[in-house]
């Protein structure tokens, strides 16, 4: 590693050079990687409702759906706006009533389902197909132009509204995101830094990096907004700590050499052997989201983890060719560490260990309980808002004002899809549809047999109309809810048309946005409880062989365990509901990117045991590890939190405060109770690590045992 730190100081020029040229390619990369803004297109592919999504693409030509919902306008008008709406590139086809009827037919002779679907007082509403997927570019294009067409008379309901307008919204916040993560920092490192200049050198070292990052993201082909907008604070927070490993041991260093390039050089040294391990852990907790059936945690798990690997690199490779070059200015900005010495703050809490166990003990019962019982929504409509509607404006919030015009006048929820064979008989089809429309919460139905009733045959309608709702093997059937997605009583609602459907149609599938969402829980679910205990399963083989201790994993990995079960349990008494991968993603990125934290308190901790007694020992190395720990953690609070307060995309805010309170809870954590179950556990330890029982044993004093030594 010295001979490498050598190389990097000698090619420090070339290396500069070359990371700027490397930034061209990078930012082309990153414009060109497109974003998706659907969460239901994560599902598993071979799950009946995305198979029976795809087969309404393959069969009808049909992908995305939605309602538009138009008032105060008259009969011409609307069938004229249907007309214009149908003739929008990739609408595959507009229904409304006069789809059906001709409209010198008055509408009091029409009848009464038919009225029920399409008209309510002043108000009415036009079916809308598209012929590409809910999130693709092409369908928000056409969002777009069916608003712009409309008017302000009419609004656009559905998934596909909602995405485009959390593209819009989520595309004018991202710059600022980033503003925000590198403002917060730079106060953070202002003042926990020994050096004015040095914040600002750090920042454009992993600035550098991160736009690696989100540039080799093409090579994916497309990121979800989610990794978008949380990667460049992620890796801003979590990479952090390498540049200021780098320049604490470049600074140690200097003061050992005459020239600041061998001082670098062995720098590069200890930062590389120290950094490698650190990185791992958390490198395995983004790895760990990679184990989702819900393939959105692959996206942010490779993402992560090539960006904190991005962020090594460039740690002892671009940094330090910066820092060489600004070497004179550095070193004339240094200044005194407002950190004060931390060595009387680690005695007090070494010699009030037994108080902060029984603070362990009396918390985690609760922490426990309201980890489990976590409260989450699963509701795309609260994606932007939460429970807050107040905090966003008209033109961000247009799908919700659609929504709930169309639950209001409507009593429309959501919009569930029967796929059933083309070849059921009339009668068969007639009466599951009777059996349907009798479904508790269920408001009306739209399809060849449920609107003209069986009497009328299906040979009378125009071929138009039968090809939107028949192909040659499926007919589609269209059940309007009054029940709002993810809730119980949707869900059991979707079980009940079930199991009629498969009655009549024993390959029959019900599909839509609320019979995805109910995979999407179920599926997500089980990926919380797998990602959470592969996680812990990486950290603690990555300790253990680290470590080389098979109680000091168990304690660590507890710690910061507690930590998170204090952070995702407060949800639980303040009663704020969270989106649904919001505890996944946190439980697995605070396990790996703090428990760092307890790494560095622990190794000092062995160290110093071997000459020393258990209590001076935790002491000194809680006196350590203070500062790095609480630079760390405050430079990720930093970072995280006033992107948590500025966003309106209530997912990114509820993530954001999550890692920023995450990381407050760890260090404290770590601070606190690391050495309070060290000094309980000392004996332990000593007995089940590798090398420290025999160290213990020949450095006992004469006349002294080894047993009486170890206590």
């Amino acid at each position: 590693m010295e001979k490498f730190g050598k190389i990097v100081v000698k090619l420090r020029t070339p290396i500069l050079i070359l990371a700027l040229l490397l930034m061209i390619p990078a930012f082309l990369g990153m414009q060109a990687t497109r974003i998706n803004y659907d969460m239901l297109t994560y599902l598993p592919a071979d799950i009946d409702t995305v198979e029976g999504q795809n087969i309404l693409m393959d069969e009808f030509g049909k992908g995305a759906f939605s309602f538009v919902i138009v008032e105060g306008m008259n009969d011409k008008d609307i069938s004229s706006l249907r007309q214009q709406i149908e003739e929008i590139p990739h609408v595959d086809s507009a229904i409304w009533y006069d789809s059906f009827v001709d409209l010198s037919i008055p509408k009091a002779i029409l009848p009464q389902k038919l009225q029920n679907v399409f008209v309510q007082g002043d108000s009415t509403i036009i079916a809308v197909f598209f012929d590409t997927s809910s999130s693709a570019d092409e369908t928000i294009e056409a969002i777009e132009q069916i608003r712009s067409t409309a008017g302000k008379q009419c609004f656009v309901s559905g998934i596909s509204a909602l995405v485009t307008d959390l593209k819009a919204l989520a595309e004018r916040e991202e710059p600022v995101y980033v503003g925000i993560a590198v403002l917060c920092a730079l106060i953070a490192m202002e003042l926990l830094t020994d050096s004015w200049l040095v914040p600002p050198v750090f920042l454009a070292g992993i600035g550098i990096t991160i736009l690696y990052n989100m540039g080799t993201n093409i090579f994916l082909g497309e990121i979800s907004y989610i990794t978008k907008a949380l990667a460049a604070v992620l890796q801003l927070a979590v990479t952090m700590d390498y540049s200021i490993f780098l320049w604490h041991a470049y600074c140690a260093q200097k003061q050992n050499c005459e020239a600041k390039t061998d001082a670098m050089a062995l720098a590069i040294r200890d930062t590389v052997l120290s950094v490698a391990g650190s990185s791992l852990t958390t490198i395995a907790g983004f790895l760990a989201l990679c184990f989702m059936s819900y393939t959105m945690g692959m996206d942010l798990g490779i993402v992560m983890a090539k960006g904190c690997l991005l962020g090594v690199i460039g740690s002892v490779t671009i940094l330090p060719a910066l820092i060489l070059l600004f070497d004179k200015p550095l070193t004339k900005t240094m200044h005194r560490s407002l950190i004060p010495d931390m060595r009387v703050v680690a005695a007090w809490v070494t010699g009030h260990y037994w108080v902060f166990l029984i603070l362990f003990i009396i918390i985690l019962v609760p922490a426990a309980i309201g980890y489990s019982n976590t409260p989450v929504y699963y509701d795309f409509t609260q994606i932007l808002s939460g429970d807050d509607l107040e905090s966003i404006s008209d033109d961000d919030m247009q799908f919700l004002i659609a929504n709930r015009k169309l639950e209001e006048k409507f009593d429309v929820a959501t919009t569930h899809m029967i796929l059933c064979d083309a070849e059921l008989s009339v009668s068969d089809a007639s009466a599951m549809i009777r059996r349907i429309e009798a479904v508790d919460g269920v408001t009306n139905t739209l399809g060849l047999n449920s609107l003209l009733g069986s009497s009328i045959p299906e040979a009378i309608l125009p071929e138009r109309i039968t090809s939107i709702l028949k192909s040659e093997d499926y007919q589609l059937i269209l059940i309007n809810s009054a029940y709002k997605v993810s809730t119980d009583d949707c869900n059991h609602q979707i079980d009940e048309i079930n199991a009629i459907l498969k009655e009549y149609d024993q390959d029959g599938m019900l599909i839509g946005e609320a019979p995805c969402t109910k995979d999407l829980i179920e599926i997500t679910n089980t990926d919380f409880t797998v990602v959470s205990w592969v996680s812990i399963g990486f950290v603690f083989l990555i300790i253990l062989l680290t470590l080389r201790s098979i109680s000091l994993p168990v304690i660590l990995v507890a710690v910061i365990e507690f930590a998170i079960f204090i952070n995702l349990g407060i949800p639980y008494y303040t009663g704020f509901t969270m989106p649904f991968i919001a505890p996944i993603c946190i439980s697995t990125i605070q396990l790996g990117s703090t428990v760092d934290y307890a790494i560095l308190m622990t190794t000092r901790y062995k160290e110093l045991r071997l000459d020393n007694d258990k209590k001076t020992s935790i002491t000194q190395a809680l006196a350590y590890a203070m500062p790095s720990v609480l630079v760390s953690a405050l430079s990720f609070f930093a970072a995280t939190f006033g992107v948590g307060v500025y966003s309106d995309i209530d997912l990114i805010s509820s993530m954001c405060n999550l890692l920023s309170r995450g990381a407050l809870v760890s260090m404290l954590s770590v601070l606190l109770i690391l050495p309070a179950l060290l000094m309980l556990l000392d004996g332990v330890v000593i007995h089940t690590s590798l090398g420290m029982k025999k160290k213990q044993t020949t450095s006992a004093m004469p006349g002294q045992s080894s047993a009486e030594q170890v206590i």
